[in-house]
């Protein structure tokens, strides 16, 4: 899939849909690319960099438990990203991501894992996790950032169908 950035606002203005973002690793990298775009003011309403545990908990609701049980770097911890977006912003769609840049890692959860959630109103949100290796912190944030935004895009596609 060829990422058009413009494509995909274009697509989601003409759907009349809006986006929010979720973001740990990429620390707002997904939101500024969007919001580079002039006019994606009609279709960006907000982006959160959680960062911490403790402002995932806080400004999407991310839970103790399961923070605790999974790690923050986890299928579950996006899931609850994307949904805590979704909801606090009000959109029709939120990409969340969570990961391990670099440098480091664990056997459990090496550098270059990073995790993802799509949530949209009405259908169940998506999870992935995506192990692009030990690529440096530069490359891994630059692979998380276009992977989200290409989970954007099919989201997109698929609703436009």
């Amino acid at each position: 899939m060829n990422l058009d950035i413009n494509a995909l606002l274009d697509l989601a203005k003409s759907q009349r849909a809006t986006i929010a973002t979720a973001e740990s690793c990429t620390g707002g990298m997904i939101a500024a690319a969007l919001t580079d775009i002039p006019g994606s003011s009609s279709v960006v309403d907000r982006g959160f960099v959680t960062y911490s545990n403790a402002a995932k908990m806080q400004m999407l609701g991310v839970s103790a438990e399961t923070l605790k049980d999974f790690g923050a770097v986890s299928e579950e911890t996006a899931r609850e990203m994307a949904d805590g977006a979704l909801r606090a912003a009000g959109t029709t769609l939120a990409v969340s991501v969570t990961g391990i840049a670099g440098p480091g890692g664990s056997e459990h959860k090496p550098e270059g894992r990073v995790c993802f959630g799509l949530a949209q109103n009405g259908e169940q949100t998506q999870t992935e996790l995506v192990d692009f290796g030990a690529l440096g912190r530069d490359k891994v944030r630059l692979a998380s950032r276009d992977h989200a935004l290409a989970l954007l895009q099919r989201a997109l596609e698929r609703r436009d169908a």
